[in-house]
């Protein structure tokens, strides 16, 4: 009954907006930390064994720099804490999956070694629409009527998402040059949609 109670405290009314990716470590201190502490520590384990692993650490759903600094520090926590893991090579990053973490992403690389473009949540959270109740019902009906020339979860929309996303990498890089800019999300896999992301400057998808 008390685990019960528990599981249900934390039950939203919208959790595609709620509780998640930072801000879930923001209310449960320590949370990144441990987690950290284990890769780095499964990185000194294949490193014992000859490896050579290379650690990026990406930090989910940050807005605004403050936010990232602190979640930044909870890493660098974990590294400083953890034996041998100041020899290993960790770059921490964040997410870009908000339309604000696109428009301030020059404060963002400040303190980011890396971005990675969320581009199923900007997607949501640029149309407002949340995938799981709006791609079998309402996409076919506008794609039917013409009113979206293709289903944005498959096709990066270029003049909404795309945009947001070439706003980040231009202000990111403004900011810090070397960053490194990467694409998680179904369109990577999607040819037109890598075309059209390659081309604003991202590194990988």
């Amino acid at each position: 009954t008390e685990m019960l109670g528990a599981a249900e405290s934390w039950g939203e009314q919208n959790p595609m907006l709620g509780t998640r990716g930072v801000r879930l470590a923001a209310l449960r201190p320590g949370l990144y930390e441990m987690q950290v502490r284990a890769l780095l520590e499964a990185a000194l384990a294949v490193r014992a064994e000859g490896g050579t692993p290379v650690i990026e650490v990406m930090i989910p759903l940050t807005v605004t720099r403050s936010e990232l600094a602190r979640a930044r520090g909870w890493v660098e926590s974990a590294i400083a804490t953890t034996p041998g893991a100041g020899d290993l090579d960790v770059l921490i990053g964040t997410m870009i999956e908000t339309p604000r973490a696109a428009l301030v992403a020059g404060e963002l690389a400040e303190i980011a070694d890396f971005f990675s473009f969320g581009t199923n949540d900007l997607t949501q959270l640029t149309y407002g629409f949340s995938r799981d109740d709006v791609e079998a019902r309402l996409v076919p009906e506008y794609l039917a009527a013409g009113i979206l020339p293709a289903n944005p979860f498959q096709t990066l929309d270029p003049h909404g998402v795309g945009e947001l996303v070439q706003i980040a990498v231009e202000r990111g890089r403004s900011h810090h040059p070397a960053l490194k800019l990467g694409v998680c999300g179904e369109h990577g896999g999607a040819p037109a949609s890598i075309e059209q992301l390659v081309a604003t400057g991202v590194d990988y998808v």
